[in-house]
């Protein structure tokens, strides 16, 4: 599916505070905004299967939050599609499609119920959140490049968010592999 923008080799456009820029910096943005939109809803799809998987009641937990914190992101993202006089588009983020491909292989690989899965999915999720806190920090970047300080203001919001569920896993992996290396300490002791 080609994507309703034109492109122009040659062609420029007016920042807000008047002065031009390459139209070649805003298509990159665009295409960087179009990248994460259709990661962040492709997330909304791969946590419910974590969640299922996920065996400690608390890492259910997590993700069931951050499904909510992600479905949040994605009307955040529209509102910048919206700022930019854009409809919402996602193009395919294969970075994202490869990383939930990697979730489904571990709960394919690991025993159902084993904190072994849970660790699993953990570093699934976290490799999710370093992929996304990456795209949001470039973004907020190229947004002020093209003095779009109200999409960097959004992307700094999501960013944040991004951050505090990457804690989130860490205690998580924490908690889940503490607790694994005393039952298993218990359990040799015996």
């Amino acid at each position: 599916m080609q994507n309703s923008r034109s492109k122009k080799s040659e062609s420029y456009y007016v920042k807000p505070n008047g002065a031009h820029e390459d139209s070649q910096m805003q298509e990159f943005f665009l295409s960087a905004l179009e990248d994460i939109y259709w990661a962040e809803k492709h997330v909304t799809k791969a946590i419910p299967k974590m969640i299922n998987a996920a065996t400690s009641p608390e890492l259910r937990r997590v993700f069931e939050e951050h499904l909510e914190v992600t479905k949040e992101q994605v009307i955040k993202l529209e509102s910048v599609f919206e700022l930019m006089t854009e409809k919402p588009y996602g193009k395919i983020c294969e970075a994202m499609e490869g990383i939930t491909r990697e979730a489904e292989s571990i709960i394919d690989q690991t025993i159902d119920g084993s904190l072994t899965r849970d660790v699993g999915l953990i570093m699934a999720a976290q490799k999710i959140e370093h992929y996304e806190i990456a795209t949001y920090g470039t973004l907020i970047r190229l947004a002020i490049a093209i003095g779009r300080r109200d999409a960097a203001a959004i992307f700094s919001t999501i960013l944040e968010e991004e951050k505090e569920a990457d804690k989130t896993l860490t205690v998580a992996a924490e908690n889940s592999i503490n607790h694994e290396t005393t039952l298993e300490n218990h359990l040799l002791r015996g």
